[in-house]
């Protein structure tokens, strides 16, 4: 995965691992071009070419089948994998990375190098092995080293970087994401694919596909994509082996409907034999032809291959995660071995393959200028007026926030699925410096999310934006976007309860919960896997934006539809982790979120006048600092309300965290939404349905000091 500290090595910045430009030059003396050197025929140019062709398959097929033993072998000293999908796998790999793609094993995450997204994950033997034959670097930081044949037997092991399923983050930077959960690669693809176009690089981008995985939903999502976007520098090939895990896999997968389903997206397909290395060459070099013409036809191959080929002994059902060992795996060995004596015939001690490297990166300046405050960019956007009201909604000023970003780091990306007049994500798309950086993805949640991911990848800092409540389709997409290492920023508009009229349909509830289980542990860098941020005015949702652009890693901001009072200035600060005492009192704590904590502010006020000294915190970010939490609890007596208006198992249950680990005697009341809701007319009708108002509060907090009303 390339995030933000990966571009500083590559571009020679600010990043801890310090890559400098002369590295660049470093990498242009590389190697030769890997193309198959054949031997020459001896009875003119039709003998020349014949030979070429017989030199070439037979080279082939001696090496897939090394990497089919080296498949079986690894995943039987694991005790666990998937040799037999592998093994369909061998012939489309060895063409793919001894020859096709253009790139270095001793740099595999190059920015400029075709890159191969195996979303069918548990493929993945088959590319460790050909990686072990390439000397492919592996490794993390300073601790990168040739990945060898004898480090195959580490794989799935704890402290191997052989994961059982792709993954760059634990020390495999040949991939680009996590993969493994069905459906997700080839949106991964088409976001590579497309950071890469908006860099100018001609980078071509492989995605094989299971058959079984291409009934997810997620894979149709993606073929929409690449045929809006004209990302016929991306080539989904269909792996057809035909069988899931379970059985066959159902003929609505089987190679002539999915030939036809893809050529209905507007695909041109390429119905090849997977094991025939002449169909594979041509498919790919077809690809080549077209990959750098926005205005061809996409391609896509479809691969008809055997599941466990050249070891009939485990073939068909009842092998699928299950490696053969003892006399199963020698007989399949052998059978192996067969193959090779009947395929390789034509092969001559001269025959190997060379790789073509990638084209020379150009070093860029790395964005270094500081968003300048909301006053300064509602002025030149002639939005002053809209300040002077004292109000202004938390989605318009992440909209405004967003082109003042783009206009300011070129690196800035927006996504949105199809709702950016209402996220305010369009003020960045209808700037005409900034309309190429923005990506519409239409109503494909999940295709968002994935191709967020891989922009991330290709270098780019996506800013993914939709109603909140559309983002709980994605989590599965957001949870391995957190495993892959992206730099992806999520935001929810329309959040909470105070949407009314549209009813919960359009609300979103359950969402601070399942992002705050995120924030409980921590991701690649050390730091919280995901932090949630809540703006409670414009100020600070203006803020937070751009300092989620600054942080390497995910976030998710939640905006509101309502427009809500202003409350802070230019001179605020707001950090991830923090949060903000807006009064001060000595008798309860009321911690509050979001739209919650204008009803806070009303709270105090009637708390005041009833004699009761409220402190009130604007929980804007989770998490947060604990022992500075803790230590304003502590000075209001040790009581302490979360409000927040969603469902529960979020700030309420992160504080009580916090409270419980002090082990001091603390006293802690959670408001949050408690039932269903249902359409309202106003916000205010919204709160008093669920018990939130402040005059809910006020009786929650007379009963928590146990005061008589």
């Amino acid at each position: 995965m390339v995030g933000r500290g990966d571009r500083d090595r590559f571009w020679g910045g600010r990043g801890v691992y310090g890559w400098a430009e002369h590295n660049l030059v470093a990498f242009a003396a590389l190697r030769a071009p890997l193309v198959l050197r054949p031997v020459r025929g001896r009875s003119g140019a039709t003998d020349d070419l014949k030979g070429a062709r017989m030199s070439f398959e037979a080279a082939v097929h001696a090496q897939a089948i090394e990497l089919d033993r080296l498949s079986l072998e690894m995943t039987a000293a694991a005790g666990s994998g998937h040799p037999t999908t592998a093994m369909s796998l061998g012939h489309i790999i060895t063409t793919l990375m001894f020859s096709a793609m253009r790139w270095s094993p001793d740099y595999p995450d190059y920015p400029t190098s075709d890159r191969l997204v195996l979303s069918a994950g548990h493929g993945v033997p088959v590319v460790y092995a050909a990686m072990a034959r390439l000397g492919v670097v592996v490794g993390k930081g300073d601790d990168r080293r040739k990945l060898t044949v004898e480090d195959l037997r580490t794989l799935r092991a704890w402290d191997s970087v052989l994961d059982g399923h792709p993954n760059p983050q634990e020390g495999v930077p040949f991939f680009d994401a996590a993969t493994g959960s069905l459906g997700m690669g080839l949106s991964v693809a088409a976001g590579v694919a497309k950071a890469a176009r908006l860099d100018g690089y001609d980078k071509r981008v492989y995605c094989i596909i299971g058959d079984g995985e291409a009934r997810e939903g997620q894979i149709a999502e993606a073929l929409d994509f690449i045929v809006d976007h004209k990302l016929t520098n991306v080539l989904p090939i269909f792996n057809c082996n035909g069988y899931g895990q379970a059985d066959r896999v159902s003929d609505q997968q089987g190679t002539a409907k999915l030939t036809g389903k893809v050529k209905a997206f507007g695909f041109d397909v390429i119905e090849i034999d997977g094991h025939n290395p002449g169909q594979i060459r041509d498919a790919f070099e077809k690809f080549a032809s077209i990959s750098g013409d926005d205005q061809a036809k996409p391609i896509a191959v479809v691969a008809k291959t055997v599941k466990g080929w050249g070891a009939p002994s485990i073939q068909g059902g009842g092998w699928h995660g299950k490696p053969p060992t003892g006399e199963p795996l020698q007989k399949a060995l052998a059978e192996l071995d067969e193959r090779r004596i009947e395929l390789t015939t034509a092969l001559s001690g001269t025959d190997q393959f060379t790789i073509e490297p990638p084209a020379e990166a150009t070093a860029k300046d790395n964005p270094g200028a500081d968003l300048p405050p909301l006053a300064d960019a509602m002025k030149a956007l002639d939005m002053e007026t809209v300040l002077h009201t004292g109000k202004m909604a938390t989605r318009r000023a992440y909209g405004v926030a967003l082109r003042t970003l783009g206009q300011i780091n070129p690196d800035v990306v927006v996504l949105d699925a199809d709702v950016s007049n209402s996220t305010f994500a369009e003020a960045f798309a209808k700037d005409s410096k900034l309309s190429s950086r923005f990506v519409e993805c239409k109503i494909a949640e999940q295709n968002m999310v994935s191709a967020g991911a891989g922009m991330s990848a290709g270098g780019k800092i996506p800013f993914c934006s939709t109603f909140s409540k559309f983002m709980t389709r994605a989590y599965d997409q957001i949870e391995m976007a957190l495993y892959s290492g992206a730099n992806i920023k999520l935001v929810g508009s329309h959040s909470g309860i105070t949407l009314a009229a549209d009813g919960p349909s359009q609300m979103s509830l359950p969402d601070v919960a399942w992002f705050r289980s995120l924030s409980t542990m921590t991701d690649h860098r050390g730091n919280p896997g995901c932090y949630i941020l809540q703006p409670a005015d414009a100020y600070a949702a203006y803020a937070l934006t751009g300092v989620m652009a600054e942080y390497e890693g995910m976030c998710y901001m939640r905006t509101l539809r309502a427009e809500t009072e202003i409350l802070y200035s230019d001179d605020h600060v707001f950090n991830l982790g923090g949060f903000e005492v807006l009064h001060e009192g000595r008798d309860i704590l009321l911690a509050a979120t979001g739209y919650m904590v204008h009803e806070g502010n009303r709270a105090v006020e009637l708390l005041d006048k009833a004699g009761v000294s409220a402190t009130l915190v604007d929980m804007y970010s989770i998490p947060f600092d604990q022992d500075k939490l803790l230590d304003l609890v502590a000075s209001n007596g040790g009581f302490v309300i979360s409000l927040e208006d969603n469902y529960g198992g979020s700030l309420g249950s992160a504080i009580a965290d916090a409270l419980v680990g002090s082990g001091d005697g603390f006293e802690l009341s959670q408001m949050h939404v408690t039932r269903i809701p249902k359409s309202a007319r106003t916000p205010e009708e919204m709160l008093s349905m669920c018990g939130l108002t402040a005059e809910h509060i006020v009786a929650k907090t007379m009963e928590l000091l146990r005061v008589p009303v």
